[in-house]
């Protein structure tokens, strides 16, 4: 190892992994997916931050928008503007939850419950059929273990 003209320690030689550029590989595949609309046949087009949002939410009573903020990571700010969006096309609706309370919950609307299952239908079910295919049971063990880790690094 030595230092650059910065005093940066740097190594020569190649350090990459297989296992580093499968890695990596893996993070600009799924940027550039985040980047791209998804159609759900008849039910539409949608971005990727509306398929988050939806599936967050999910089909029950709903979410304060705070939390569903949270659950996505992403500011209070953002969150009303992404919801606003999505309400103008009809996929959520936002009420009150009491007289006089700011908190807000979030629900879907119809149309964004024929999102939720348009994209059980075309993303997540053959994804997990695909999976169950390719990988004896043990295999698929062992993969969900190995997302999970991948995620616990991922958070720190």
């Amino acid at each position: 190892m030595s230092t650059n003209s910065e005093g940066l320690l740097v190594e020569k030689g190649p350090t990459w992994t297989k296992t580093s550029m499968l890695f990596t590989h893996l993070v600009h595949q799924i940027r550039r997916q985040e980047r791209q609309p998804r159609s759900l046949g008849k039910v539409g087009s949608f971005t990727p931050s509306e398929i988050h949002t939806i599936r967050t939410i999910g089909t029950g009573d709903g979410i304060i928008m705070g939390q569903l903020a949270d659950r996505l990571g992403v500011t209070n700010g953002a969150i009303t503007q992404l919801v606003e969006r999505m309400e103008n096309k009809g996929l959520v609706k936002r009420a009150q939850l009491m007289r006089g309370s700011r908190k807000v919950n979030v629900t879907l609307t119809d149309k964004g419950q024929s999102a939720y299952y348009a994209y059980e239908q075309f993303y997540v079910k053959p994804f997990e059929e695909w999976i169950r295919d390719e990988l004896s049971e043990k295999e698929f063990r062992s993969f969900e273990k190995g997302l999970n880790k991948l995620i616990e690094f991922l958070s720190v």
